[in-house]
């Protein structure tokens, strides 16, 4: 495992999941949820040609991953693009095992106590709560009862208004796909949009970390 990718998600907060039209306007929508303060990056790899998007961003420095892993050739392409962490929305045996030999950083979906055991027992680093909105904090809450120390990344339904209650919940970090990228801002080029709701999450994150810490 790579600690320091680990450490630099749980410091940046919120993770940016972009489902792209194409690497062009994935590396754009990325380069705009940047400019407003998101600093962790996936790539799903439901983008076409999202190893070419990873390896542009890993060049510039971004701390992106890929997402969205479904087989393990799209985990030997990610980690030759330069992706730091690797995400998928559930566990197959084959899949995980060959996302930890990578050594790299790895988020495994789960959603019931079954499947986060499961998980953890096939190496996670941490766990993608997939989809978190159907649950919601209250699922979180549930399950850090008898996972104390569970590294959990919310994903799916997560918005500014209530990404507060999901840290406050014990979320390592969160991940943000429509409500921060919506498909038809890339669609339409309205970057600014996505610069805006950037700046929306990293502004609650901040102050929910203030209420935390106070």
């Amino acid at each position: 495992m790579s600690s320091d990718a680990l450490e630099a998600l749980a410091a940046a907060g919120v993770i940016a999941v972009i489902r792209a039209p194409s690497a062009a306007v994935a590396v754009a929508a990325a380069e705009a949820a940047i400019t407003g303060g998101v600093s962790a990056i996936e790539i799903t790899f439901t983008t076409p040609d999202a190893p070419r998007a990873i390896e542009r961003l890993a060049a510039g420095g971004v701390l992106v991953g890929a997402g969205t892993l479904v087989e393990p050739r799209q985990v030997a392409a990610a980690a030759a693009s330069g992706a730091r962490f690797l995400v998928s929305p559930g566990s197959d045996d084959e899949l995980v095992a060959a996302m930890a030999a990578t050594g790299l950083t790895t988020l495994i979906g789960a959603f019931t106590a079954s499947e986060i055991m499961r998980v953890h027992r096939l190496g996670a680093d941490a766990v993608k709560l997939f989809p978190a909105g159907i649950g919601g904090v209250a699922l979180l809450r549930a399950l850090r009862e008898p996972f104390p120390d569970l590294a959990v990344v919310p994903t799916g339904g997560v918005t500014p208004d209530n990404v507060g209650d999901w840290l406050a919940a014990g979320a390592l970090a969160v991940g943000a796909g429509s409500a921060l990228c919506p498909a038809e801002a890339m669609r339409t080029g309205r970057f600014e949009e996505i610069r805006e709701r950037a700046r929306a999450f990293t502004t609650a994150v901040a102050a929910a970390r203030a209420g935390l810490s106070s």
